[in-house]
């Protein structure tokens, strides 16, 4: 099924074609993962559940990420991309489609950690994809096309359950979800070309020597530290500040916090853009005004007025987009073997990021209240521009991390 004939168009125009089809893959990967938090306020309510707790469900499929990255770049190291990543597709609509019978906080909790097991063998072994298949200032300009498709699918996925909860409950939402996720798996198997610069490796104790040589490269450890800061950074906002926003002077309801992520438009039109700057700046100056943009938007959140905190939020989020593209594209610049391993311990470290501040940002909501949560994000934010300016500042190559 997986070597079914390419379009002719594919087969024609190669890398232009490729483009699309890595949007859309980014676009379904990250159409679930983020999904809950629109509903967040109904499931506390329908489970009598505390804001750490109903945060479970969407740390639970952040967490899952976090453990099977590495193990998934190894995967696909020894028997391809595109097998993968269109295995992991069809994978990810089963628990999807399971998610509205769950009679439990901890049922849902599980269904979601299992949602998170399918999506490292979508994006890890992308990350790989593309920096196989593309040289240069191309693996910049396709790493941003693949964030521009993760934007909107995170934004999607929000957007939908929102909606579709404010009409169908948030278990319809997840019907919904199931449909979507099944047939993009079929757009992706008929649409994604097979790769064309891969090489096998199944040597696994060759595999855990590249492992440990990873383990004492620098910049890859640096770039996962930062990856750790910027996902806890994304997560711990957009989790609960659905729940700032709920609760009054707000109180918006799941339709009105849907249309909330339409900040994530912006993102999708700026994060592909930002791939020809992230070239010439460099990856250091990237990053670190990527930092200063988001820091700046989510101080904005803290003004009780919605308009300042939609308007911060569009700011800080296009900056986090950015950062996750320097970073990515730093990784693809500086790893020159093992590559979808080293982009898995990347994801172990950036999704473990999520699932912290899931539960860290959580605390001090439930202590602070929102200006608790925005405190910790921002120093955390800090945290990952001391790291970068530490790491990478002895590049004089702006292409290799400067």
């Amino acid at each position: 099924m997986f070597a079914r004939k390419l379009p002719p168009l594919l087969l024609q125009n190669g890398k232009q074609a490729s483009q699309p089809i890595v949007w859309l893959i980014g676009f379904f990967a990250f159409l679930n993962v983020y999904s809950m938090q629109a509903v967040l306020p109904m499931v506390m309510s329908d489970f009598q559940a505390s804001p750490v707790q109903a945060g479970l469900t969407v740390g639970a499929t952040i967490l899952a990420v976090a453990l099977v990255s590495p193990f998934m770049g190894m995967l696909s190291d020894a028997y391809g991309r595109k097998v993968i990543i269109c295995a992991s597709l069809f994978a990810l609509t089963v628990p999807t489609a399971l998610i509205p019978l769950a009679d439990s906080l901890n049922a849902l909790i599980a269904l979601r950690f299992v949602q998170g097991l399918a999506v490292p063998g979508i994006v890890v072994v992308l990350i790989a994809y593309i920096s196989e298949e593309f040289h240069s200032g191309g693996v910049a300009r396709m790493t941003a096309t693949y964030v521009g498709g993760t934007v909107m699918g995170g934004f999607c996925g929000r957007f939908i359950t929102g909606h579709a909860g404010h009409l169908l409950g948030w278990r319809g939402a997840f019907v919904t979800l199931a449909i979507l996720n099944l047939l993009g798996a079929l757009l992706v198997v008929w649409l994604l070309p097979p790769s064309r610069s891969f090489v096998a490796n199944r040597n696994i104790s060759g595999g855990f020597r590249t492992l440990w040589r990873h383990l004492h490269h620098q910049r890859l450890m640096a770039a996962c530290a930062v990856g750790f800061c910027v996902l806890f950074s994304l997560v711990g906002t957009f989790t609960y500040v659905n729940l700032h926003l709920a609760s009054a002077p707000f109180n918006l309801s799941s339709a009105g916090l849907a249309n909330v992520f339409g900040v994530y438009l912006v993102g999708v039109l700026v994060t592909p853009l930002a791939g020809r700057y992230i070239v010439r700046l460099g990856f250091l100056r990237s990053l670190l005004g990527a930092l200063a943009i988001s820091a700046a938007g989510l101080l904005m959140t803290l003004w009780p007025s919605l308009t300042a905190v939609i308007v911060g939020l569009a700011v800080c989020s296009t900056g986090v987009f950015i950062c996750q593209s320097a970073t990515i594209s730093a990784i693809a610049q500086n790893v020159r073997e093992g590559r979808s391993l080293a982009t898995g311990l990347y994801y172990m470290s950036y999704y473990a990021g999520g699932a912290v501040g899931t539960v860290v940002a959580g605390m001090a909501y439930e202590g602070w209240g929102w200006g608790g949560s925005v405190l910790t994000i921002a120093l955390v934010q800090a945290l990952a521009a001391m790291i970068a300016v530490v790491t990478w500042r002895q590049s004089a190559d702006s292409g290799s991390g400067a």
